[in-house]
């Protein structure tokens, strides 16, 4: 497709083709897996379709196998709507022995195990997200992360965002289907995506019907305490409402059903070694897989975000944990953050699968704040006991200010609007 907007996880999913005789993308809806898919397929089924929608589910209980047939690659769209086609793809894999024959792309994960197995070393899963702001052209992309894993530079750029487009983009989020849009049809996506999720999505991803009220007072919970370690115990305090005193228990099912729908994508705590005894909190930090579901959730707009900087603040920290997560991604890392019982913490550091990483500090902006982020930074890199890990490849702090540089001290201050990965 001559329009299409090319997405970093195009190599990854490339790569993995020549590895494996599948690749099943997987995500939340409408973050573009199906567009991305269809561009390395030379056939496609689409189970969704409402025309062949019953025929092939029919075909599907009795000879999987018949589906499969077509040009390979060979795409499977939603293919959790038939999960024996995954045993009929791994069969058909493990006969021939060839590689680049499926991708499969699913919205939801399947939890009837009706799948018999789990295609280690035939399918191989690739998550997917919304855009990043070096995806949608938002960030000019002058600051590699890539690079600075790999030597130490100085680095030099300046974003074309202010403040108003952060707060802007924030609530528009990365939707493939919305990046042209402006104003108040920019809303229109997140805003329809939550009442999906609410009204249809959440009741059918394992068939268990769900109290619309609740779903809707759970997500402004989740949204409320974004980018925090919020525990259930504040989760359900917040839920005390109309709806009643909602339990612990109840809370997780909902929650586990989000999470089903690629829509929770928490941070995990990160785990190092360090030089004193102090005990490292391991909850994870919650998170939506883009801040524009927490907006949509608490009806809150960019303007509201400019009169309330604390809010702003934690949007802003989603924001930019959904980029570095998709950044990290394609460099083959991951985003943890890190936090002690003494209070010393990092919100996102980078870690790769060589060992590498780097620590982060998430600020909006002012000197004063980057200065003490820049300190605890260097704080934190001195609690580390670098004699048995890797010392970190850089100390940045991720703001949404104008210019990108070195300091003295040698922590990167770098612009969101500058990144890449």
């Amino acid at each position: 497709m001559s329009n299409y907007i090319p997405r970093l996880v195009d190599e990854t999913l490339k790569r993995k083709l020549k590895i494996y005789g599948a690749v099943c993308i997987e995500g939340c809806k409408w973050c573009g897996k199906s567009t991305t898919a269809k561009q390395y397929s030379k056939s496609v089924l689409e189970l969704q379709n409402p025309v062949t929608f019953e025929n092939n589910m029919e075909i599907a209980k009795t000879r999987p196998d018949i589906l499969l047939q077509g040009e390979k690659p060979r795409l499977i769209d939603e293919w959790q709507d038939a999960p024996m086609i995954w045993d009929a793809i791994r069969y058909d894999v493990d006969n021939t022995g060839l590689k680049s024959q499926y991708i499969l792309t699913g919205s939801t994960n399947p939890r009837d195990n009706k799948t018999r197995h789990t295609g280690t070393g035939r399918i191989v899963k690739l998550l997917m997200r919304p855009m990043s702001l070096y995806e949608s052209k938002d960030s000019v992309g002058t600051v590699s992360l890539k690079e600075l894993f790999e030597k130490d530079i100085d680095i030099k750029g300046v974003s074309k965002l202010k403040l108003e487009d952060i707060a802007f983009l924030c609530a528009k989020g990365g939707w493939p289907g919305g990046i042209d849009f402006n104003g108040e049809d920019s809303y229109t996506i997140a805003r329809d995506y939550v009442e999906s999720i609410i009204k249809s999505d959440i009741k059918t991803v394992d068939g268990v019907e769900r109290n619309e009220n609740r779903t809707r007072i759970i997500l402004r919970s989740l949204s409320k305490n974004i980018s925090t370690t919020a525990n259930l115990s504040i989760i359900r305090q917040d839920t005390q409402t109309q709806e009643g005193d909602i339990s612990e228990k109840t809370i997780a099912e909902y929650i586990d059903a989000l999470k089903s729908l690629y829509i929770i994508d928490n941070v995990e705590a990160w785990q190092p070694k360090i030089r004193s005894k102090t005990v490292i909190r391991t909850s994870e930090k919650r998170e939506f897989v883009d801040p524009s579901i927490a907006m949509a959730s608490l009806r809150v707009t960019d303007k509201d975000l400019i009169k309330d900087f604390r809010t702003f603040g934690l949007m802003f920290e989603s924001l930019c944990i959904r980029d570095l997560k998709i950044y990290s991604q394609s460099i083959d890392g991951d985003v943890y953050y890190y936090r002690d019982k003494n209070g010393l913490e990092c919100d996102a550091i980078l870690h790769l699968n060589n060992g590498k990483w780097g620590a982060i500090e998430i600020k909006i902006g002012s000197n004063e704040a980057i200065e003490e982020a820049a300190n605890n930074l260097i704080a934190f890199k001195n609690t580390v006991d670098l004699e048995q890990m890797n010392k970190p490849s850089f100390l940045m702090v991720l703001t949404a200010t104008e210019y990108a540089y070195r300091r003295q001290d040698g922590v990167y201050v770098v612009p969101l609007g500058t990144l890449k990965n």
